[in-house]
């Protein structure tokens, strides 16, 4: 994997019954815009911060094998979330207006799944990851910023297993 200066790394959790690593394996050329979000620190990351070519854990949640599950790279940088203006989807907003938008998505296409889910019990066991807000209290957002070294030890750790 080549590595960029520029580059960051975030970890972005889904539910797998609602969206999973084998759903963006399956998706036409491995690629899905990922809507929903509906947290504005987590908006704002989407919106500002994650950029074309970034790297991305996919993260399973809420589910009985939590943890990380692929890696994704995102292919087209922060833009307006329809689905908060669909008034029978599941992530329509009314108080949203079209000409001031409050929600944004990005699009992620598959690098990897792992042969298994690194468990959120493991990483917690891994002494050099303390930053990333996984294994810190009240750090529940769905999109995280991860640090490159702990990006890399986990990404190790991941394709060890």
């Amino acid at each position: 994997m080549k590595w960029k200066d520029d580059m960051n790394y975030w970890l972005f959790k889904s539910e797998p019954d609602a969206f999973s690593i084998d759903d963006l394996a399956n998706s036409a050329n491995q690629t899905e815009h990922w809507d929903g979000i509906r947290n504005y620190q987590a908006r704002n990351f989407l919106r500002d911060d994650v950029k074309l070519g970034d790297q991305v854990f996919i993260y399973h949640s809420s589910c009985k094998n939590v943890g990380i599950a692929g890696l994704a790279e995102v292919v087209k940088e922060g833009y307006v979330d329809h689905t908060q203006f669909d008034p029978e989807g599941k992530y329509y907003d009314p108080k949203s207006p079209q000409d001031n938008p409050r929600w944004y998505m990005v699009d992620v296409k598959l690098v990897k799944k792992f042969n298994a889910v690194l468990s959120l019990k493991d990483i917690k066991t891994m002494p050099e990851i303390n930053e990333i807000g996984l294994v810190k209290k009240g750090h529940r957002l769905s999109i995280m910023p991860v640090q490159e070294p702990e990006f890399k030890q986990l990404l190790a750790a991941c394709e060890a297993i």
